[in-house]
């Protein structure tokens, strides 16, 4: 776009959000807000005041400041993505992560703080971890090689390299379907998917990047491979805290790492839940649509997590920049923004209750044609896939 067409695309529209993306800063600077109200009250309870806003208050804010469904117009999406602006809202974020860590392992180490003040500064980093895997992951689908390398480095804090990985080449491949171990089914509770979508996306960055490699005349074990280079980045960043903070600092980062990852996954679940691809004639799955993810516009939680609500469109444009992610009347709604949607998503027959009918809903009361836990679908009221042609596809999903 040229410099006179983006002048004028700039008077025909503004974005009304552009400054309070900044907001999405407060997250990773909230352990530095806890430490400054701790030293000036001494009462260690504001080091879980990050949850209590992340669990409470965001999805509250939600409530009260409602949805924007408003699209930027095709016109200025180009120059839109160009702004660095947007670039440095993110970019903002690794700075206040890291400097959030390595406060907490300070606090951490030392031994006047008591235990449960240390559970909540490593719920804090959690917290401030599962959100960097957001930034992680708006970083890491693009193509600038810098960007990608700083995804890698957002994700370090919760050993959770191999995302970008599956994410891009597998998950964005797979999205929608019995193959893809990060999109949860119709029936299945988070408890289930939780430990299989976090083995079967290990398994499956593993394999795509063996692959690659093959492909290259390389084997897996080289530096080569992004997701040995991405855990690297975690075994340095440990021994470093370690040694300059104590041996002791070790396990406390371990749990944050898997609470962080945590969080992430529970996103996972409730972006794609029961919703399903339908195979063309070829056998191949249908392409990817808006009607394939669970969408939102909640303002609150978009400006904190980077506009990832508008899940369909991020599909359907994996490279395009946060700020320019539009809104599809055609994609499924969730009854609430993601921050209340994640708290949901812990007691299984709260879930079940509110969204099983919307993923039924969603095709035309045939649950036949969602993604079904298998074993569940005697509840739907559906015949079960033939046994022979689930060993066919278990066997395909083995073999990729």
């Amino acid at each position: 776009m040229s410099s006179a067409t983006a002048d004028v695309a700039d008077i025909a529209w503004t974005d009304k959000k552009k400054y309070l993306w900044l907001l999405g800063l407060v997250m990773p600077a909230m352990p530095l807000v806890s430490w400054g109200l701790v030293e000036a009250t001494g009462w260690g309870g504001f080091w879980f005041l990050t949850v209590f806003l992340f669990a409470y208050v965001n999805p509250l804010l939600d409530g009260v400041l409602g949805k924007d469904s408003g699209n930027p117009p095709d016109s200025v999406l180009a120059w839109l993505e160009e702004q660095r602006y947007y670039r440095w809202c993110v970019y903002a974020f690794l700075p206040l992560q890291y400097a959030g860590v390595v406060l907490a392992c300070w606090m951490l180490s030392r031994g006047d703080v008591a235990l449960w003040e240390k559970i909540g500064i490593t719920m804090t980093m959690g917290a401030v971890g599962g959100v960097g895997i957001n930034a992680a992951h708006e970083l890491g689908h693009k193509k600038e090689s810098a960007e990608r390398w700083l995804s890698k480095v957002t994700l370090a804090q919760t050993a959770y390299g191999h995302f970008f990985i599956e994410h891009n080449r597998g998950h964005h491949v797979r999205v929608a379907t019995p193959e893809d171990p990060a999109s949860a089914r119709l029936g299945e509770s988070f408890y289930r998917f939780l430990p299989r979508t976090m083995g079967g996306s290990l398994r499956s960055a593993w394999r795509l990047e063996r692959a690659r490699l093959a492909r290259a005349g390389h084997g897996p074990w080289t530096w080569r491979n992004d997701v040995l280079n991405a855990w690297a980045m975690t075994v340095v960043l440990f021994a470093a805290l370690a040694a300059v903070f104590g041996v002791g600092v070790l396990p406390f980062l371990i749990v944050q790492a898997f609470l962080g990852a945590a969080a992430l996954e529970v996103v996972n679940y409730l972006e794609h839940y029961g919703l399903l691809r339908e195979k063309t004639p070829s056998g191949r799955y249908e392409r990817c649509a808006p009607r394939h993810s669970w969408n939102s516009n909640s303002i609150a939680s978009n400006i904190l997590l980077y506009h990832l609500q508008r899940h369909s469109d991020h599909h359907a444009n994996p490279t395009r920049r946060f700020q320019a992610l539009r809104h599809f009347e055609e994609a499924p709604e969730l009854p609430s923004g993601y921050s209340a949607m994640m708290r949901l998503a812990y007691f299984p027959p709260l879930w079940r209750r509110v969204m099983d009918k919307r993923v039924i809903a969603h095709y035309g009361g045939d649950a036949s044609r969602a993604n079904v836990q298998p074993g569940k679908h005697a509840r739907y009221g559906v015949a079960a896939p033939d046994r022979a042609e689930a060993g066919r596809a278990e066997a395909e999903r083995a073999a990729r």
